[in-house]
């Protein structure tokens, strides 16, 4: 990566566009420019759901910002809990006085957050995006996609700031509940499968957070990023090419990070450089909220708003959200003054006019009524959610207690087996929203556990102790949860996560940990119903994996939730009743240690256990792990010879279901270049597939892998592929060889382009 240029580019030609959104722009003041490129956000005091929101205050009111018209409106149905068919009247009547009233008339853009479903008062709330990684599941993420852009499109949204595709980097972090796995292809596969989805509906989908958030250091949330340029090319930007390249993506959100004491919201390598000239991204891109000013703020790069507005345009930001703090007045004051270039202002303004264009806003009217009775938690949301739910239960371990043989006492333990907030990420309207109107109610049906699990066990007495809090000191209740345990046969002891904001949870932006341990005294609870020599199923249900490998030998079984939303209660009760078939793959690595950290499986020879060490840094459980209720054999793994670097790599596997019930198996492809110009991951998924298996069905699952799937950055900076030897294995995680074999790439080194394939594909026979 080069220094960034800091001088203002003059006589910047725009891009190509359509007669009505150049027309337009040839009509603009100055102010009429401004006002396409900031949002407006109508929030009170207290609803802080943005980093130093509270710094930034609105002194205007939305008539008097918008008078010259208006870019964006910020999330009018989720900045707090509004009956969405008064909301829409009153954006309707918004939207037709922008038309009606504003010289030219031009609407609104409605954005909101939609990480885990849209975030509205009584909409649907799916799995986190870390369930999404354990799912394996691209169609079904595509499908929870679509409708989630449905219930936007019957809004009168038009834009989603989701999905988030930074790679996990570091557990400590607080985001890792919104980032759907450490592996590159994981992140871009699913992340691309949720951005169709959600564009198929009409609605454009933003990608967060370009670039290298997940990376920062110590796994702080806003902290530096060290990050090298192999590594912001080879793991952090294929997700992000994924879904412009292949998903068509329509906007995307820059990172607050500094990479190399460049801030990303001035950075025009990337946001130009990468995004647009080599990728060819003609969408919009928006700031992070009040990333502009953050350049002046905390990044400490420009000397005031004026001067951080014009950063970010000449880097290619050409939204400011959620409000106009450096775009209108100090952006106007700059532009008059000579210090930025209007050409930059008008660049933007023609990207966003063409945004407006594709979503038909420059001929909308708003002159029909507003809906009224939309369903935002019908039936199919919930159908979409419970499976999704379900796939996502990962079984950790078992020594066969589980599925629970009608018991006849259950004791169901731990702060997070009786409350609904804990089925939940931080981006989901009730931690996200709602945590702010405590006298709210939650306009949603959800099972807890506890709930969940006596439904599942009728003809057991489930008996309750909450034991501890998920984080605090306090010990008091976990003598009742003993004796609770001691006179039951099982004991569930469900413990984990809160999700929150800036510090009001133990997982969630701003909600960094420097220690891998289960928050609070969740510890201390689990060794005493673990004395009391009752068998212990325990269940985490978090938005992030744990240092819990003293757990994992000691308990009778062990159950990982991500998050896993409104059916989550039902999902994870099912899986312990034996009604589901848990099938669940780690999308993470399962640490043993804080001290291990900053681990992922991707990591070559001398990033893993040795004799040049003496510490560990093997995880507890391995990425791509987990067990179900019956067993699959893979064998006969094949490679068809002749393959180049030029072309793909054609392998089959068989997959036997050898147990006595049905299943699904997520069959994993792992390869490793033996011997490259630099150094390789010791394992790296070139392909999936989830299947479903009867009792002794076998099938032979196809993976074609395209040998982009091997590229790298090599020694001159160049992403290629080199011919040699490559391993080739399929096992039931990362670390396991269960049917391997090996394939030599014939030809010259092959150096890749944006057109080269990047998805492995995959049939069943």
């Amino acid at each position: 990566m080069t220094d960034l240029q800091t001088s203002r580019p003059t006589g910047i030609p725009v891009p190509s566009a359509d007669g009505r959104a150049a027309e337009l722009l040839a009509q603009m003041t100055l102010e009429e420019k401004l006002a396409q490129l900031v949002g407006f956000w109508e929030k009170g005091d207290g609803e802080a759901v943005a980093p130093l929101q509270g710094v930034f205050e609105v002194e205007q009111g939305l008539d008097e910002v918008s008078r010259h018209g208006l870019g964006h409106l910020t999330r009018p149905y989720g900045t707090r809990p509004v009956d969405a068919d008064e909301r829409a009247q009153w954006l309707w009547g918004q939207q037709r006085r922008l038309v009606r009233e504003t010289r030219l008339g031009i609407p609104a853009l409605v954005h909101e957050e939609c990480l885990t479903g849209l975030s509205a008062w009584r909409a649907a709330t799916f799995p986190t995006p870390l369930a999404w990684g354990a799912s394996f599941d691209p169609d079904l993420v595509a499908e929870m996609g679509a409708a989630v852009g449905g219930s936007m499109r019957a809004l009168g949204i038009h834009q989603g700031l989701a999905p988030v595709l930074d790679v996990i980097r570091d557990p400590r972090w607080g985001r890792v509940d919104e980032c759907i796995s450490e592996d590159p292809y994981v992140v871009g596969t699913l992340g691309t499968s949720y951005v169709r989805g959600v564009q198929s509906a009409g609605v454009h989908a933003t990608l967060k957070h370009f670039v290298g958030y997940s990376a920062s250091q110590s796994g702080r949330n806003f902290a530096p990023v060290h990050a090298g340029p192999r590594e912001i090319a080879d793991v952090l930007l294929p997700p992000f090419e994924m879904a412009v390249l292949d998903g068509g993506v329509r906007s995307v959100m820059h990172s607050y990070a500094e990479i190399d004491g460049v801030p990303v919201a001035a950075n025009a390598e990337l946001l130009t450089g990468v995004l647009r000239d080599r990728w060819g991204f003609d969408g919009t891109v928006v700031a992070d909220y009040f990333g502009v000013a953050f350049l002046h703020l905390l990044h400490g790069v420009a000397a005031d708003l004026g001067d951080a507005a014009g950063q970010a345009l000449a880097a290619g930001v050409d939204i400011e959200l959620p409000t106009g703090d450096a775009f209108l007045a100090p952006l106007a004051e700059a532009v008059r003054a000579g210090r930025v270039d209007e050409a930059l202002v008008d660049r933007a303004v023609l990207r966003a006019l063409l945004q407006k264009a594709e979503l038909g806003l420059l001929d909308a009217t708003f002159d029909e009524e507003p809906p009224t009775g939309v369903d935002l938690d019908s039936p199919e949301h919930r159908r979409i959610a419970a499976r999704l739910a379900e796939e996502s239960v990962v079984l950790l371990t078992n020594d066969g207690t589980l599925p629970l043989a009608a018991p006849g006492r259950v004791a169901v333990i731990g702060p997070n087996a009786d409350r609904y907030a804990a089925l939940f990420g931080c981006y989901s309207f009730v931690n996200h929203v709602l945590a702010h109107h405590p006298d709210a109610e939650v306009g949603l049906e959800i099972p807890t556990v506890r709930d969940a699990l006596a439904a599942e066990l009728p003809g057991s007495a489930v008996v309750y102790e909450r034991g501890c809090a998920v984080d605090d000191d306090d010990t008091s209740g976990i003598a009742a949860a003993v004796d609770a345990a001691a006179s039951s046969d099982v004991a569930v002891v469900v413990v984990g996560d809160h999700a929150g904001l800036f510090g009001r949870g133990t997982v969630g932006e701003g909600c960094d940990r420097d220690d891998l341990e289960l928050p609070g005294v969740q510890r201390a609870l689990v060794d005493a119903v673990l004395a009391t020599g009752t068998p212990v199923v325990l269940v985490l249900v978090t938005g992030r994996p744990y240092a819990v490998d003293w757990a994992l030998s000691r308990c009778a079984a062990v159950v990982q939730a991500f998050f896993p939303g409104e059916e989550g209660g039902s999902a994870i009760a099912g899986v312990l009743s034996g009604r589901v078939n848990p099938s669940g793959h780690l999308p993470v690595s399962m640490p043993r240690s804080a001290g291990a950290q900053p681990y992922s499986y991707l990591h070559p020879a001398l990033g893993g256990d040795g004799d040049v060490t003496n510490l560990s840094s093997v995880p507890a459980l391995p990425f791509g792990h987990g067990l179900s209720y019956t067993t699959f054999a893979h064998d006969d793994l094949r490679v068809e010879p002749g393959a180049c670097t030029d072309g793909p790599i054609r392998t089959s596997v068989r997959v036997t279901n050898t147990g006595d019930r049905a299943g699904d198996d997520v069959v994993q492809l792992y390869g490793r270049d033996v011997v490259a110009s630099v150094t390789r991951p010791v394992a790296q998924l070139l392909g999936y597939r989830r299947v479903h298996l009867e009792p002794g069905q076998s099938v032979v699952v196809d993976l074609v892998v395209p040998t982009t799937r091997l590229a790298f950055s090599g020694r001159a900076g160049v992403r290629v592929v080199e011919p040699g030897e490559v391993q080739l294995w399929v096992g039931p995680s990362c670390e396991q060889r269960e049917t391997e074999t090996t394939v030599t790439l014939a030809g010259a080194v092959h150096q890749v382009g944006v057109a080269d394939e990047r998805w492995t594909s995959t049939s069943v026979r």
